[in-house]
């Protein structure tokens, strides 16, 4: 009984350890970015919570994110900064239902998406 329960517990473990490196290769990247349909105060809004948590100096004046200088790209590159740092877990795109995880890569010109 005792070698039995052995086995069982083996195969249990080679299971779980084989399913989670499977996942976890499947995994694709996600981005968060802000759905377009969002008010204009909701966006400002997430553009000054997501840069009180992380560094948001790409969407400065002169840096890498900063054109087109409007509030949806500001707060798309901010709320993903955010989404990214917090371990890309789709709550962490809620931001009062104005985000949107995405499976493409919203990244353009020299403004590179985490």
């Amino acid at each position: 009984m005792a070698k039995a329960t052995h086995l069982y517990l083996f195969i249990s473990l080679f299971y779980f350890i084989s399913v989670g490196n499977l996942t976890s290769a499947n995994e694709q990247k996600t981005w968060c970015v802000a759905k377009p349909s969002s008010d204009q105060g909701i966006l400002l809004a997430n553009v000054n919570y997501a840069c009180s948590q992380v560094d948001c100096r790409v969407i400065q004046k002169g840096c890498s994110c900063f054109i087109p200088e409007n509030l949806i790209n500001h707060a798309s590159v901010a709320m993903n900064l955010y989404y990214q740092s917090r371990g890309r877990n789709h709550w962490n795109c809620y931001f009062g239902n104005s985000g949107l995880v995405v499976l493409t890569d919203p990244s353009y010109g020299s403004c590179i998406y985490q």
